[in-house]
């Protein structure tokens, strides 16, 4: 019984740190934008070494670019991932699927502090 109470404790008390978290404000622009680790040059080459290319979308000739939109989190992971413009449903998954394996970012922060921030970013699904 013992184990049951302090098990159950443990869950309530997570759970009531995650919606705080989750509640934590979303800004549009930060003092300090969030940025990949590396940069922009090495987040479109890990872009570029992990998109896949849909056969299908190959073979019927779909390309342009896809507008993803997420959040980076105070602790630089991504969460809210979504397709703002897409150019077909398998070039979005596919973008959605490479930003989502994406390693943390560095936070965006306003006043040293660290903020969560949405961010979009454009990738060219060329054949």
């Amino acid at each position: 019984m013992k184990h049951f109470l302090l098990y159950t404790l443990f869950i309530l008390l997570s759970s009531f740190t995650f919606a705080q978290a989750e509640e934590e404000p979303i800004a549009d622009f930060a003092e300090q934008e969030p940025t990949y680790k590396g940069g922009n040059e090495a987040m479109f080459k890990f872009i570029e070494q992990n998109f896949v290319y849909p056969d299908s979308s190959r073979i019927n000739g779909e390309q342009g670019t896809v507008f993803v939109q997420f959040v980076v989190n105070t602790d630089g992971t991504l969460t809210e991932i979504k397709i703002v413009k897409g150019v077909s449903p398998l070039l979005d998954a596919e973008a959605k699927r490479v930003v989502s394996i994406m390693p943390p970012w560095n936070p965006g922060s306003n006043a040293g502090k660290y903020v969560r921030v949405r961010y979009r970013i454009p990738i060219k699904c060329v054949i």
